[in-house]
């Protein structure tokens, strides 16, 4: 018998990270963990938005996620 895939969803949480949506077992705390799954080690050059809302660097660890929050990460590249 074969899973509905109403349960399927209640397993995991999802955020659409550069217009991809991503599963997550546990949902990272705050803009700063997703960041540190996400980019490991890299802090510079990073702007992001959440739900089309620009977001400081400031207030990355106090900007809380939420199931199915959008998030565009954009990172910035050498060259001409």
């Amino acid at each position: 018998m074969a899973i509905p895939k109403v349960y399927l969803k209640l397993l995991g949480m999802e955020l659409i990270i550069n217009h991809t949506r991503k599963t997550f077992d546990v949902l990272p705390a705050n803009l700063e963990a997703l960041l540190a799954i996400e980019l490991p080690g890299k802090k510079k050059g990073i702007a992001v938005a959440l739900n089309n809302r620009i977001i400081p660097l400031s207030v990355w660890a106090e900007t809380i996620l939420n199931n199915n929050d959008s998030v565009l990460i954009i990172t910035a590249t050498q060259g001409g």
